[in-house]
């Protein structure tokens, strides 16, 4: 073999490595967004679980709707926003273009490997945020005010956030050194704060409060369905933070920003984050629904430091993650009497924040990204603030207008018959329980209370 075949020989096989990189790098992010579809799964059953027999099937309906909406809304605007937002609210139209609809990258392309892969699982991350405010909500909101809320925050607000916060190029890194592995900001901080903020004019659910105004609990039809569907929540987070590293062929894996790290860190520190958010839950409330909770809210709160942490850190702020979930949720039922069905506000809104403040106390780790700051606490501590006005100021003011035109809740009369009755026509479990109820007597059947701990099922 003379010097010129072997040459063509060595770059055929280089031609043949490279495309094996690439080719690994879709497979990776094909099975991330395949696992984070278990989230779905997951919160399907938690909020179906933690719903009453009446509402169990709206719930879930609810959030497949949120899942069939946003994908498409996702493709039309929302990839765009996250490509040209970065800067504020001034677009970059050149970045964008190949987030545009009808761009040569938002379809079977064989010279781009990675816009379809990295779009999808963001469509996963954007129906999340969906998510986590669908629970707060459950068994009052009208569907369709749920669907047009569901696909502002999800094709909207959250990328938005992203955009700024979770970007290489995002404003808030570049001129606060803000930094957030795993997304507790843009996902869990802004759609916990999107969630309170709807909640504050959705209003309770009827027989939530009693007339002095304590806290009364409305029990789920089913507690272990909803312990279930959390830990398929933890299950999927395994996908959804594998989505948040940047996996680059030949080279080390880095995060969002740039920034080297591993999988063995994020391992590391995941199932560490995980333990803690469990006990810190179960130190406080003994409840298995809120130890399950307690796990995700560890998990969320160590997201940001996920790719730095020391594994024992991790632990730490899991466990300051778990005790604050439970804690927020009682403080604003009983103070504010909001009622949020399952915590989504504590679990993801305070543990997203408590998550993104620590790592700014455990502040000095350097930014990569050429002339920004270091990570500090000052610049975690105003992130987390643009993060939360993020989320409420929308949820808050759309939800205002949504309810100005009786537009956002149910009427008393549906509410009290079941939204099972009223808005899906099949029975939950026709064998064993009467198909409808009478308006008349579901109250009597559905909404009993007792008196609560404060804290919500």
């Amino acid at each position: 073999m003379d010097q010129v075949q072997a040459a063509e020989k060595i770059a055929e096989l280089q031609t043949m490595v490279d495309m094996s990189g690439t080719v690994n790098m879709e497979v990776f992010y094909w099975w991330c967004t395949a696992l984070m579809v278990i989230i779905h799964a997951g919160f399907l059953a938690y909020e179906m679980g933690a719903s009453r027999l009446k509402n169990a099937l709206a719930s879930g309906v609810k959030n497949i709707l949120a899942f069939a909406f946003i994908i498409p809304t996702f493709f039309f605007f929302g990839w765009w926003i996250y490509l040209a937002m970065y800067n504020g609210f001034v677009p970059d139209f050149e970045a964008a273009a190949a987030g545009l609809p009808w761009s040569s990258n938002m379809g079977p392309n064989l010279t781009d490997n990675a816009s379809g892969i990295f779009w999808g699982a963001f469509v996963l991350f954007a129906a999340t945020t969906a998510s986590v405010f669908s629970g707060a909500v459950i068994e009052r909101i009208r569907m369709s005010a749920f669907i047009v809320l569901a696909i502002i925050l999800g094709s909207g607000v959250w990328i938005l956030a992203a955009s700024w916060g979770w970007h290489p190029d995002g404003w808030l890194t570049t001129v606060w050194g803000f930094h957030d592995f795993g997304a507790a900001g843009a996902v869990h901080m802004v759609a916990g704060f999107f969630a309170l903020g709807v909640t504050i004019n959705l209003g309770a659910r009827i027989g939530r409060f009693s007339k002095s105004g304590k806290p009364l609990v409305i029990a789920g039809h089913s507690v272990p369905m909803s312990i279930i569907g959390l830990m398929l929540i933890i299950v999927g987070f395994f996908g959804f933070l594998g989505g948040c590293i940047i996996y680059t062929p030949g080279g080390q894996w880095t995060t969002i920003f740039g920034t080297p790290t591993t999988l063995s860190a994020i391992s590391f520190n995941t199932l560490m984050a995980f333990s803690g958010g469990i006990i810190g839950s179960y130190v406080i409330t003994r409840q298995p629904f809120w130890m399950m909770s307690g796990a995700l809210a560890g998990i969320i709160s160590a997201a940001p430091g996920m790719d730095l942490y020391y594994p024992p850190l991790a632990f730490l702020v899991g466990i300051i993650g778990g005790v604050a979930a439970p804690l927020a949720d009682k403080y604003i039922t009983a103070k504010f009497k909001i009622d949020d069905a399952v915590g989504a506000f504590g679990v993801h809104g305070v543990g997203g924040l408590v998550g993104i403040v620590m790592l700014g106390v455990f502040s000095g780790f350097p930014n990569v990204a050429e002339g920004a700051p270091a990570i500090s606490l000052l610049g975690q501590i105003k992130s987390a603030l643009v993060m939360a006005a993020l989320g409420f100021v929308p949820g808050f003011g759309l939800s205002f207008i949504l309810a100005k035109f009786n537009a956002l809740r149910v009427p008393p009369k549906a509410e009290e018959a079941g939204l099972d009755l009223v808005e899906v026509p099949l029975a939950a479990y026709p064998e064993s329980v009467p198909a409808s109820i009478s308006a008349n007597n579901s109250s009597k059947v559905s909404t009993k209370t007792t008196p609560s701990s404060g804290l919500t099922l």
